[in-house]
């Protein structure tokens, strides 16, 4: 995947300000139980480019480690990933999938795995997250066929409409004898909102069977955390925000936890003064316009908060904010309003809340 010039800027791993904790908006997972001791007194750091974005791995290794044994490993899976989900590459087996004839496409049992999770992610929030989009993202202009020429008109609603009949998770037909979907004409997968974090899940678990089982994984604003630092300390993240954001400066401990964040702002394309975002509402092939700034989710796995927070942001502030509550997701809501933006939690978010912490956790 190749890198776009709007893909957000790193989140910052630590706290680094460390005199105004106090102001600081502090989120502490519920902890059952110590944690087990980390592998070695070491922490290691590296990063990288990959899927469009910037990658940055910090993790303790075990006795003995080769650095560039993890670098090795770490660039491999992230180069099976493109294989694998890419639309940018000619030959990933997403692309052949989107460029097949008519029928049934077999699939590996990587790529089948996704997908049907995916699905199964699209069925709990009816359509709101959708890995049948890729029509509608290419006619918008955020898909391998790149941006909209700029004197080009939006799509028509005859050219939306179009794309919409070859679009649809529940139109997808798979057969799960032969690990097989069909390809019915013209449908196009797209694992936008769900493939970074699968990647996140992918390279911890890797770390993990390295021996390297503290960890903190991020991938384009995606991150994870597993177990805790040599001093005991978790690792501590500070949550990325949008520009006037009400809510404080929020760091939080990311012990066994992943967070994901989708934004209105974050890729955008203009037209007539008006902002287009690249998350698509497969309801209405349209780019979401309904007043979410941004979503933060909070998951044990980065692929669910990854397609939860986009879900989220395509559901609006009323419905998305009473389906977080409805699953119990730890959840934050930035909303547009004639008086500025104005944040909305649910009680799962409230609960991580720790208002008595009076010292800065170390970088």
């Amino acid at each position: 995947m190749k890198r776009s010039s709007s893909a957000p800027s790193p989140v910052i791993i630590g706290d680094p300000v460390a005199n105004d904790f106090g102001e600081n908006r502090v989120l502490i997972p519920p902890v059952e139980g110590g944690p087990e001791r980390p592998p070695s007194d070491m922490v290691w750091s590296l990063d990288g480019l990959s899927m469009g974005t910037s990658w940055q791995v910090r993790f303790v290794p075990p006795p003995a480690s080769d650095l560039q044994t993890f670098r090795a490993a770490i660039e491999a899976e992230l180069d099976t990933v493109i294989a694998l989900f890419s639309p940018w590459v000619d030959h990933s087996e997403i692309s052949r999938f989107n460029n097949a004839d008519t029928g049934f496409v077999p699939l590996s049992e990587q790529f089948w795995s996704l997908l049907t999770a995916s699905l199964d992610l699209a069925d709990d929030v009816n359509g709101a997250v959708d890995p049948t989009l890729g029509a509608l993202v290419d006619l918008w202009g955020f898909g391998p066929q790149g941006p909209r020429p700029s004197l080009l008109p939006v799509p028509s609603e005859t050219d939306i409409a179009e794309a919409l009949k070859v679009s649809g998770w529940n139109r997808l037909r798979l057969n799960r004898d032969e690990r097989s979907a069909l390809q019915a004409g013209n449908m196009k997968l797209d694992f936008s909102g769900i493939a970074k974090g699968h990647a996140v899940d992918r390279i911890s678990d890797l770390l993990t069977r390295l021996g390297a089982t503290s960890h903190l994984v991020e991938i384009g604003g995606e991150l994870k955390g597993r177990g805790v630092k040599p001093d005991a300390q978790p690792w501590w993240v500070e949550i990325e925000t949008v520009e006037n954001s009400p809510a404080p400066r929020t760091v939080c401990a990311l012990y066994d936890l992943a967070v994901a964040t989708s934004g209105d702002w974050r890729k955008t394309f203009s037209h007539n003064g008006q902002n287009y975002s690249h998350t698509i509402d497969g309801s209405t092939g349209y780019p979401v316009n309904n007043g979410v700034a941004q979503v933060t989710v909070f998951e044990a796995s980065a692929m669910c908060a990854d397609a939860l927070a986009t879900a989220l942001t395509v559901l609006g502030p009323y419905d998305g904010l009473d389906l977080a509550r409805a699953m119990n997701l730890c959840a934050h809501f930035l909303i547009r309003t004639a008086d500025g933006l104005r944040e909305a939690y649910t009680p799962a978010y409230a609960a991580m809340m720790d208002d008595e912490a009076t010292a800065s956790p170390d970088q």
